[in-house]
């Protein structure tokens, strides 16, 4: 699990395709980076990686076809800027909100504005990613946790600081530039309970410490 809190943007020393497309940064700005080990799970541009290959602080990410196929990591090359976040410790501070690591969608930005000293930056998500937001609601772009100022149909709008801009992969963005988004995973929870209570499909029953089902009935039976 992460939060969206980007440790740092670094460059890709280096991008192999054998099967697997093969992404090697040099951890060496983190605070923790002599920490890192074999294994490890690490965010880069927000998606949930494995540490496959580690050489000194230099580390290789493997991304399989289907992760490419979901994200924009295929369509990074050596230099590009990722933001980067190690694994939320236990007990950690939670400073932006739960992210996964599991991409939702792949969508372009639509347009960039500079609003005194923030910066507007419109996504254009499609109407099922819009779907999963709310107006002030968090959401994951490229792992750079942020607040949704504007919800569209299909589109949505964040205002970053100059802090966020300056010290991640932000500042490299254009209109037309393919960010990989996450929906907050507690707001997709509630809409997929919803649109079963709705579709009329049969929910499922969670057990009590009783050992008896938990029902509509029940729980209208102990609110009174």
């Amino acid at each position: 699990m992460f939060t969206g809190i980007v440790e740092a943007a670094l460059p890709l020393l280096a991008v192999e395709d054998a099967g697997v497309r093969r992404l090697t940064v040099d951890l060496a700005p983190l605070a923790e980076a002599a920490s890192v080990r074999l294994g490890d799970s690490v965010a880069l541009n927000g998606c949930c990686l494995t540490v496959a290959r580690l050489s000194g602080l230099q580390a290789t990410f493997e991304a399989v076809p289907e992760t490419l196929s979901r994200t924009s990591l295929g369509s990074l090359g050596r230099g590009s800027l990722v933001n980067v976040e190690r694994a939320l410790k236990a007990g950690g501070r939670l400073d932006g909100h739960i992210v996964q690591g599991h991409v939702d969608a792949c969508a372009p930005v639509g347009a960039i504005a500079r609003a005194g000293a923030e910066w507007r930056i419109r996504v254009d998500c499609g109407p099922e990613f819009a779907a999963q937001c709310v107006p002030k609601g968090s959401v994951c772009v490229d792992g750079v946790s942020l607040t949704i100022a504007e919800l569209g149909e299909a589109d949505f709008t964040v205002a970053v600081i100059p802090h966020t801009r300056e010290v991640t992969s932000v500042r490299c963005w254009q209109p037309g530039t393919a960010v990989n988004l996450e929906a907050d995973v507690l707001g997709k929870y509630v809409l997929r309970y919803m649109q079963r209570l709705t579709s009329g499909q049969p929910l499922p029953r969670p057990t009590g410490l009783s050992g008896e089902s938990l029902t509509e009935e029940a729980l209208r039976a102990f609110r009174g």
